[in-house]
């Protein structure tokens, strides 16, 4: 799947404060490393049904045994093992002479920095290989997923170094001439061989992360579909940044592949749209969804036409912004390969009667790609209700309850049809926005 920075703003899965977005949601790495792996697999999920449904299946086996991550290894476990080995090359020569002489004791007092740098890194490396060993264990007494399997092997192979039991076997009250022969061997032999286990264990920490969330949040795996025909069946979907989210059903299929949703501003078109894009980005992950049940088909990408934003320093207007946005999106329509698009309130930088026009013409030439899901939202019934007699389109609205007094209430409920609800004048005047422009300053 492959999906762009708009995609990923728009859907709130990162933020510009870098907190407080879905990746928040996410998050249960125990390493900066395991979060390094984790942003990058979502800027860059499974490329293939195949690898999507191994990372799923290694995302499922910690689902169910998260008592099996080793908690011997730390964040600092591993900054510490960066530094350690970043100072290997200025290593020359191995501790002789005076170095293997002098006692710990006067190690602490005339060379106390780099004493307990030392005893603190090895200490930490023999943490990590320890730690390692742990996981490698697991595939000892467990039937494990391929591609968890396969990680597990290539850990068992790097622990084969010669020096790994003399590490994880070297004694806490260790003399210092022992550290320090051990300290200079390690740094010459064992970088690259711990640089590539600490490559590992990041990836396996990203999936830990994954499983631990789609449990914490009691989300559901779901079920994943080769590409064609298309498909996806949503039940109980929501949002789940919200903390009371109403929950969504919603059924695409190779027949009827575009749904149009109508509906007053702020009931909940938007949300729901998101709320569709992250779940399908979450299956694409490998993990649960917020949802009852999900079954979706295999996608190429998830494009986004949401919050489109114009370039002063190009001199582009928001409205050419918008049409630059789209003829991106039917470039990418022109693949066979599933995509899911959603489109909300299209061409909202130019007048009504050309936002009409330019909305209907895109909706005539969306009916010609049947192999992708797509979703407009729009406030322009009148362009609904031209296509109302179309058998490939599904329409869906958001209720709002109006009262006679002028009171207006949100239900967020997605019911079938067309909605002709129209209440921006009653929010101008709820909020008191014609009142204060009628008051004069004489």
């Amino acid at each position: 799947m492959q999906n762009d920075r708009i995609t990923l703003k728009d859907l709130s899965i990162f933020t510009s404060d870098g907190s407080g977005g879905v990746f928040d949601l996410l998050d249960r790495t125990t390493t900066q490393y395991g979060r390094d792996v984790l942003r990058k697999h979502i800027h860059n999920p499974p490329d293939t049904p195949g690898q999507l449904a191994a990372t799923q299946d290694a995302v499922k086996f910690w689902a169910v045994n998260q008592q099996l991550w080793p908690s011997v290894i730390s964040n600092g476990t591993l900054v510490m093992l960066d530094k350690f080995f970043e100072s290997a090359d200025h290593v020359s020569s191995p501790p002789t002479g005076i170095t293997l002489v002098m006692s710990a004791f006067f190690q602490k007092i005339f060379n106390r920095n780099q004493y307990f740098f030392t005893k603190f890194s090895i200490s930490h490396l023999s943490d990590f290989l320890k730690g390692c060993m742990q996981l490698t264990a697991i595939a000892a007494q467990q039937q494990l997923p391929a591609m968890l399997q396969r990680e597990m092997d290539s850990i068992n192979d790097e622990l084969k170094h010669r020096l790994t039991e003399r590490v994880v076997n070297i004694p806490k009250d260790a003399k210092f001439a022992e550290l320090s022969e051990l300290n200079y061997l390690a740094r010459r032999e064992m970088k690259s061989m711990v640089y590539r286990l600490m490559a590992s264990y990041a990836r396996l920490d990203a999936w830990q992360s994954m499983a631990k969330a789609t449990v914490e949040h009691k989300w559901v795996f779901p079920e994943l579909q080769p590409e064609l025909p298309i498909r996806l069946d949503a039940v109980q979907l929501y949002h789940p940044l919200l903390p009371t989210p109403v929950p969504y059903n919603i059924t695409f299929d190779n027949n009827r592949n575009f749904l149009v949703l109508t509906g007053a501003n702020m009931s909940g078109k938007t949300t729901f749209m998101r709320a569709l894009g992250v779940s399908a980005l979450l299956a694409h992950l490998g993990m649960g969804v917020p949802a009852k049940s999900l079954t979706i088909s295999f996608m190429q990408g998830i494009i986004t036409n949401m919050h489109v934003e114009d370039n002063i320093l190009k001199g582009e207007s928001y409205f050419f912004a918008e049409v630059q946005r789209m003829k991106q999106t039917a470039e990418k329509l022109l693949h066979d390969k599933p995509h899911l698009v959603l489109m909300d309130e299209l061409f909202k930088g130019t007048n009504v009667h050309d936002a009409c026009e330019c909305t209907k013409g895109v909706m005539e030439g969306l009916l010609n790609h049947r192999s992708h899901l797509m979703l407009l939202s729009t406030h322009l019934y009148e362009v609904a209700h031209q296509f109302s007699k179309t058998n490939e389109i599904l329409f869906a609205y958001f209720v709002t309850d109006m009262a006679a007094d002028g009171n207006y209430h949100f239900t967020y409920e997605l019911k079938q049809g067309i909605s002709n609800d129209r209440i921006g004048y009653r929010i101008l005047q709820k909020e008191g926005v014609i009142a204060l422009l009628q008051q004069s300053n004489k």
